[in-house]
């Protein structure tokens, strides 16, 4: 590359050098530190670049040997000379110093030129860091928030409440909670507006494992009755043409696991409806309406899990056993996104988990039953429910031995009832009871399925997508309604309604 002219006026090199300092600035405002020593190097013809204090890095040994003495003689520039090349250095900000190496005789112009650039470069790097220092935080905040999204759904409220406090605003509780589907860079967008309709209560997180999905708690004086239209719905979904909202029924914040799988199953409804939102639709959910001794029969189908002690430190608890166990059967591989773990790591907890509960998850029912368990016992090990030494509520009948026991139970029996009514209500598509038995029967998978009902594998999962909509439960994507679907059918079966589940 070409030096710097040799020959000049005092005018023309004060003209070039004002040209100078306006293309650094230039070139500083559109690239960046790296395109000002992009430039400068081919300005100069030689090596030039920032010599860190503590890493050197790729810096030639005279410029890291001219850093030195700025840094030990306290001065704020020096030229240090080798046998046929200059190290001109000028400090920085934070030990860092701007090195150039240039061919002897250097022009007198260079120091000048590396002056001007230092002064510009310093700047440019101290908004550099600043912009990283920003985006490291939203990094960190984001990461406790869904750390405290994950408390919630393990039942970890106190925690969480810790947690979410830091971070503000406090959870609400009561609440209803939204999933909002739009893109990725839409994301912000949707808080914000959230933020502004909810006068900054509504307690927001990205989704963890959808990175279309935005999750919003809001307080339940906020939100709309039960009854009625939904105008935050009606203004989330407003947000962008593609925006689809998805809300929960009113709930305890100790419910924010059913509050979420509500708002979700909510959100495959509003995607074929024309204002693209929508609200949960007929309930409770079976954890809702499984008597006291369900929980009794929870607690004991568990315990090998809540009392299970890893071999050496580093191996997963209890805590993070039943954390794996409903993330799978809540979100099957996409799991690990919100575990952060690897997928090898999930399906060795996963067998783990299997020798300890001498179940096969492999099999529809017994992810249902586990599904079950764990909603009954929301506080997991040490909490509510969760822990397998906690005493027997008062007047409680005993706990049934199975779950066929606690399916049998008159509560159980109405709620699936009311669930399978949709599939033989008048607005129900041929076949839909047919089809829904198949695809349990072959353990929620499609491909059997549909051979077994004599249709293509497209067909069936048409025919699954509009038996959601009826049904109001999102089906082929998790988290899914398949646990439930088999429950109440279960359940169903047991009351002598129907033929086999399974």
């Amino acid at each position: 590359m070409p030096h710097l002219p040799l020959a000049r006026t005092p005018a023309q090199r004060s003209r070039e050098r004002s040209e100078d300092i306006l293309t650094v600035h230039r070139i500083a405002h559109s690239g960046g530190s790296a395109a000002v020593l992009e430039w400068l190097a081919a300005r100069l013809g030689g090596w030039t670049g920032v010599v860190e204090d503590a890493d050197a890095g790729a810096a030639p040994e005279l410029a890291v040997r001219g850093a030195a003495e700025l840094r030990a003689r306290g001065v704020r520039s020096a030229v240090l000379h080798g046998e046929r090349t200059a190290a001109l250095l000028f400090a920085l900000d934070g030990g860092r110093a701007l090195a150039s190496l240039v061919d002897l005789p250097q022009h007198p112009q260079a120091p000048a030129l590396l002056a001007d650039s230092a002064a510009v470069l310093a700047l440019v790097l101290r908004a550099e860091e600043a912009e990283r220092r920003e985006e490291r935080v939203r990094i960190a905040e984001a990461r406790a928030r869904e750390a405290v999204l994950h408390l919630l759904m393990n039942g970890r409220l106190s925690t969480a409440h810790q947690v979410a406090e830091a971070l503000g605003p406090p959870l609400p509780d009561p609440l209803r909670m939204y999933v909002v589907e739009c893109r990725p860079g839409q994301r912000g967008e949707v808080a914000r507006r959230c933020e502004e309709l909810t006068g900054g209560r509504a307690w927001t997180v990205r989704c963890p494992v959808y990175v279309r999905h935005l999750i919003a708690l809001v307080p339940a004086a906020l939100a709309a009755a039960s009854a009625g239209p939904d105008p935050l719905s009606e203004a989330l979904a407003a947000v962008a043409r593609d925006c689809v909202v998805g809300a929960s029924g009113h709930l305890r914040l100790r419910e924010a696991p059913a509050a979420y799988t509500q708002a979700f199953h909510a959100l495959a409804v509003a995607r074929g409806r024309a204002g693209r939102h929508a609200r949960f639709g007929p309930g409770p959910e079976p954890e809702l309406a499984a008597h006291a001794a369900g929980t009794g029969w929870a607690r004991a189908l568990l315990a090998p899990l809540h009392t299970y002690e890893p071999r050496r430190p580093q191996d997963p608890g209890a805590q993070e056993l039943r954390a794996t166990a409903h993330a799978w059967l809540n979100f099957g591989p996409h799991a690990t996104r919100l575990l952060k773990i690897h997928r090898n790591t999930l399906a060795m907890r996963l067998r783990l988990i299997e020798s300890v509960l001498g179940t096969d998850l492999a099999r529809l029912p017994a992810q249902a039953e586990l599904s079950f368990a764990l909603r009954l016992t929301p506080g997991g090990p040490g909490g509510p429910g969760g822990s397998p030494d906690a005493p027997p509520v008062t007047g409680a009948p005993a706990a049934p031995a199975d779950l066929d026991g606690v399916l049998r139970h008159p509560d159980l029996a109405a709620w699936a009832r009311a669930h399978l009514a949709p599939l033989t209500g008048r607005e129900a598509p041929p076949g839909a009871r047919e089809t829904v038995r198949a695809w349990l029967r072959h353990d929620a998978h499609l491909v059997p399925a549909a051979a077994a009902l004599g249709i293509s594998v497209p067909g069936a999962r048409k025919r699954l997508t509009r038996i959601e909509a009826l049904l109001e439960r999102s089906l082929l994507q998790s988290p899914s309604a398949r646990h439930d679907l088999w429950l109440a059918h279960r359940a169903e079966e047991l009351a002598g309604l129907a033929g086999p589940a399974a």
